[in-house]
């Protein structure tokens, strides 16, 4: 066990509710997070907002997005304490933690400043595209979690 003493998963077993609360507020706080960048890059993609209001729209949502990538994280750290040793050997856990690593750079970088801009039609598609499969590939990566 890659921690001996875990009081978090003695208290996961001791009541448990605890777990499947985490993990609502964790599935919860994706539907945050990533439901602002997505509209955004629906937009980007011609599906929805009209391009204008896009550089608008990143900075009204920007607050949602931010807050959810915080629950995101304490309520995975939660998680990933009840068994790191399942967490941390596993693949799917291991491409989930590199793709929202890689789409949480990707936001405030590439992203951000192409949103922010007057981006070309074919620009925007792009950066909207790779925007959604790298958030997309993250709920699915906790998905496998459990199959791998």
């Amino acid at each position: 066990m890659l921690i001996e003493a875990n009081p978090i998963l003695d208290a996961m077993i001791e009541h448990q509710w605890i777990f499947p609360a985490a993990e609502c507020v964790h599935i919860a706080s994706f539907a945050l997070a990533i439901g602002p960048i997505a509209v955004t890059d629906f937009s980007l993609l011609g599906i929805g907002f009209e391009r204008k209001i896009i550089p608008q729209l990143v900075r009204s949502m920007d607050l949602w997005s931010l807050s959810g990538l915080t629950l995101i994280f304490f309520s995975g750290m939660l998680l990933f304490a009840s068994d790191p040793d399942h967490y941390y050997l596993n693949q799917a856990f291991q491409i989930k933690i590199t793709c929202l690593v890689l789409a949480i750079i990707y936001n405030y970088t590439i992203h951000r400043k192409v949103a922010l801009s007057n981006p070309s039609p074919m620009t925007g598609k792009l950066v909207g595209a790779v925007s959604l499969l790298l958030w997309v590939l993250v709920p699915f990566g906790g998905i496998w979690i459990s199959f791998v």
